[in-house]
């Protein structure tokens, strides 16, 4: 039990948060200066706006996390993977009378 927990703080030791962290700012900052570089030099000349400094980017980067919530890839928990596996397994230990039943069912939903 003690071993446990000296493995679970070993997982957690500070360079290791200092690295993600420098890494997250590091994300931050590109991100907002790839916003701030877009508007100034696209909606700038398009539709005649003023440009934006580097903190009024940033700014809109937040603005844009809170209203849309980007996700960067990751899928929801209970997404279709879990369903199509609980259907692959639930088919797999299904006897051969059991799927012509089903299969019979399903062609009745769908007509």
């Amino acid at each position: 039990m003690i071993r446990e927990r000296m493995s679970r703080l070993k997982k957690f030791h500070p360079l290791k948060i200092l690295f993600f962290v420098l890494v997250a700012i590091t994300i931050f900052t590109l991100l907002s200066w790839i916003v701030m570089a877009l508007w100034n030099f696209v909606l700038v000349h398009a539709i005649n706006v003023k440009s934006i400094n580097f903190w009024q980017a940033a700014g809109l980067l937040i603005l844009a996390k809170i209203l849309f919530g980007f996700r960067f890839g990751r899928r929801p928990k209970n997404g279709r993977s879990r369903q199509r596996s609980y259907w692959k397994e639930k088919w797999m230990n299904m006897s051969e009378e059991e799927r012509i039943a089903f299969k019979a069912k399903w062609k009745e939903k769908c007509k």
